[in-house]
């Protein structure tokens, strides 16, 4: 399951957002630092109004729609790498997840307090990316030190990852993300076990008013989405505090309300396409009489290894696929009305799955 960590400075909109994303209370909001003493976790369900069209199709019992994991981490602050605040215990929450999403605060509030006692949200981005790279820093550190005897014996392995903590400590200098293209092959296998922070697609979520969201935006968020464009991260514009007052109405109003403020989304709905669209996600549907299910993949999976995410066993026993695109099966009325146009067809090991494709996979036991 995907898996993304909320992070922020204190009284940013983190809690509230994540209250929003999940559907719940659970998450204390409140006007001090720190509110949120252990991480959050909350499983949410992708939005996919194709499931309930192929479950009228098929007559499924049920749907089961992907999900991604949220992880709402304590607010950072200046000094976190070294203990400061909460210090490490939540650098290390940031380490488990495959992508970051920043809350930035881009309002103007006098009653809510700013940790750093103004609005300024690229200072608020450079200070959380700071204290990552330290982190990261002092971790490949470390290692380097745990390896230095095998890099002098000549041992390859120890040499390879040497020379890529050297590349990785000097991109970590000025804080900058990592570019993991920059690596070779072999260096690419040392740093996935390093689990560093600075490595993981990032969305800059910029937090804004009510009024400003209905105008699109403000001064404080174009600073943020030239950032993001400069540093090759995503960005979205939010009210967390709209987003919390939706939670409390019914899908018809909250669907009116957007329309009201001349929204045609919630930011939720943005926040997961974009992490989808980060990340390089895919959709494979599978229809039956038992369940209708999302299944999620990465770009460029090959069928053998889609199967491998229902069961390990499809995987291994992977024989052919029958594939039919989620367009051909709805207007040739499901499974028997695509084979009788000719429109599905089996696939093999080679076919790289297309997102909304509809499958069935045959396997030998």
């Amino acid at each position: 399951m995907l898996k993304c960590g909320i992070v922020g400075l204190p009284n940013v909109g983190k809690s509230t957002l994540f209250n929003a994303l999940t559907l719940s209370k659970n998450a204390r909001s409140e006007n001090f630092p720190f509110c949120t003493i252990d991480p959050n976790v909350g499983v949410v369900t992708v939005p996919d109004e194709r499931l309930e069209v192929l479950r009228d199709l098929v007559s499924a019992k049920c749907v089961i729609p992907t999900a991604i994991e949220f992880v709402d981490i304590a607010g950072l602050v200046r000094g976190a790498s070294k203990g400061e605040g909460l210090g490490n215990q939540f650098l290390a929450n940031i380490r488990e997840t495959d992508a970051i999403i920043q809350v930035v605060r881009c309002f103007d509030d006098p009653n809510t307090i700013h940790v750093s006692g103004k609005i300024d949200p690229i200072d608020d981005i450079e200070t959380i990316n700071t204290e990552l790279a330290l982190a990261d820093i002092a971790t490949l550190e470390n290692r380097q030190k745990r390896i230095i005897k095998q890099v002098k014996a000549g041992e390859k392995e120890a040499k390879i990852e040497n020379e890529a903590i050297e590349k990785l400590l000097k991109m970590l200098g000025d804080a900058s993300f990592i570019n993991i293209d920059e690596f070779s092959e072999d260096e690419k296998r040392a740093i996935k076990n390093f689990h560093l922070m600075m490595i993981k697609p990032v969305i800059y979520c910029a937090n804004v008013s009510e009024n400003d969201l209905a105008a699109g935006g403000n001064g404080y968020t174009k600073l943020v989405e030239d950032y993001a464009t400069l540093h090759g991260a995503k960005m979205v514009i939010i009210s967390a505090a709209i987003e919390a007052e939706l939670v409390e109405l019914g899908k018809d109003e909250a669907k009116s309300y957007l329309e009201e403020l001349g929204v045609t989304s919630s930011g939720i709905e943005k926040m997961i396409k974009t992490a989808y669209d980060l990340l390089d996600l895919r959709t494979y549907l599978t229809a039956g009489e038992k369940e209708v299910r999302a299944w999620t993949i990465k770009k460029g999976t090959k069928a053998p290894q889609a199967a491998g995410v229902i069961h390990t066993d499809f995987e291994k026993g992977f024989i052919r696929a029958e594939v039919v695109s989620y367009g051909d099966f709805t207007t040739s009325g499901g499974w028997n009305g695509s084979r009788e146009k000719g429109l599905s067809r089996l696939e093999g090991k080679e076919y790289i799955v297309q997102d909304g494709d509809v499958m069935l996979f045959r396997f030998a036991n």
